[in-house]
């Protein structure tokens, strides 16, 4: 189907220098509409940095960052937002002292049209808190909203995190490594949240991710990067049978996951 296959953001030969370190060496890809994306690499490789290129926290050396074919190398963040693209990063970015409630309240409003009437009562904006209703209730945090943000377990707060995200419709997330800090008893549950989310069909997750059992079972696509350049790109069964990065990446750090796929006939 076309609209599966259509280009909702591009990387065109990237390229991003700190001094005489080069980081990310004229990187070129192509994330498709409805699909997850994930970038992997050790570390050192290139892959974070990539990441803050993509979204827009720090500007390339040279190169481009398209988005539905609009060059937005050099829109700020907050411009990115207004445009449908969200991200997280691996710090949770909450307002702690506010309800959960509010957080997501507010995060609909800014990016609605009412995002300059702040210190209106909420009383004045129903459909952003029965938007953010709905939204809690997506992230699994119904019945939390009375809850300040602070007092949240830590997977609680990454569902937060998830949740202000997706106050705003955006038609892109960027995802930077979603389970950080979280126990493995945790991540199952926001691994479930993101495979609902892809199941509605209306939005594009690129993700930065260490945990290689996750990546391979929710990403349709996946970039590895290596001493900052592209080493390979494909499928989770193409990359987990890539010798050039089983040699390079897979093997030595996470055992033979050809092996591992293989075995269970994925």
């Amino acid at each position: 189907m076309t609209a599966e296959r259509e280009i909702l953001l591009e990387a065109k030969n990237l390229r991003k220098e700190f001094g005489g370190l080069v980081a990310v060496d004229d990187v070129s890809m192509q994330i498709y509409a409805y699909t997850l994306h994930s970038i992997i690499g050790p570390n050192g490789a290139g892959k974070t940095t990539l990441f803050n290129l993509l979204s827009g926290m720090m500007p390339p050396t040279r190169g481009q960052v398209l988005f539905k074919g609009k060059d937005i190398t050099h829109l700020a963040p907050q411009r990115r937002a207004h445009l449908g693209i969200g991200r997280s990063f691996q710090i949770t970015n909450i307002f702690p002292n506010l309800t959960v409630l509010e957080n997501v309240r507010l995060a609909a409003q800014a990016l609605g049209k009412d995002n300059f009437r702040m210190l209106k009562s909420a009383a004045g904006f129903p459909g952003y808190e029965q938007k953010a209703h709905k939204v809690l209730s997506r992230v699994g945090l119904e019945g939390k909203d009375d809850y300040f943000a602070q007092a949240l377990s830590h997977g609680d707060k990454r569902k937060l995190e998830l949740g202000i995200m997706l106050a705003g419709d955006p038609q892109l997330l960027l995802l930077d490594e979603p389970t950080a800090g979280m126990s493995s008893e945790q991540v199952p549950e926001l691994l479930n949240i993101i495979r609902s989310i892809m199941t509605d069909g209306d939005k594009t997750i690129v993700l930065v991710e260490h945990r290689m059992d996750m990546v391979m079972s929710i990403s349709d696509r996946i970039t590895v990067m290596h001493q900052g350049q592209l080493l390979a790109e494909g499928t989770p069964h193409e990359i987990a049978r890539n010798q050039t990065v089983q040699s390079a990446y897979l093997g030595a750090l996470y055992g033979d996951l050809a092996g591992e796929m293989g075995a269970g006939g994925g």
